[in-house]
């Protein structure tokens, strides 16, 4: 844990933003977690994974074990920015991820600039402690196809309007967090 982060927390200085980025498997959704469990509960944990096949399956029911009766968790593979307006002031949200839900809505064919600036507005305005969670997608090698390619340049758009807006960004790689901002 990053020591101004949890005093953050702790102090329940109100509605803030902390954004935790990294590459797969970094370490990204437990700190996440950590930081909201430095609050009081119950906490607010949005999903927006999709079980399409066994292992996405396994992946989500390995991340639900993780959490307690203490988090309340709502399903919101589309629908993102309706449950982040639903979800009651002064709680604490963990979304994640933002990766996720930018795949599933670019697949759908969503007008992603209209989007990605709604969301953007809903994270600058957190009416609570906020913490999203995203994957660094553009540090590795150039995707060999269009839509890989549409969904890196989609991806690194949207973390950069989220990290303008946080008020804290963290970078995890092999666990270990990094505090950019």
């Amino acid at each position: 844990m990053i020591p101004e982060l949890s005093q953050t927390f702790a102090s329940g200085t109100g509605a803030t933003l902390h954004f935790v980025i990294g590459g797969a498997r970094s370490g990204k959704s437990t700190h996440a977690e950590r930081l909201i469990e430095t609050l009081p509960p119950p906490w607010l944990y949005i999903a927006t994974a999709e079980a399409f096949d066994t292992e996405m399956a396994e992946r989500i029911a390995t991340h639900r074990a993780r959490r307690d009766a203490r988090w309340e968790t709502r399903d919101a593979p589309h629908n993102l920015l309706e449950a982040l307006e639903a979800a009651e002031p002064g709680r604490p949200v963990l979304i994640d991820c933002l990766t996720l839900w930018l795949s599933n809505r670019l697949l759908a064919d969503a007008d992603m600039a209209a989007e990605r600036a709604a969301l953007v507005a809903a994270l600058a305005a957190p009416r609570g402690p906020w913490v999203a969670v995203s994957n660094e997608v553009g540090l590795g090698i150039v995707p060999d196809n269009a839509l890989a390619r549409r969904f890196r340049d989609q991806q690194g758009a949207l973390n950069q309007a989220v990290a303008g807006v946080a008020d804290s960004v963290v970078f995890m790689a092999a666990g270990l967090p990094m505090r950019l901002k």
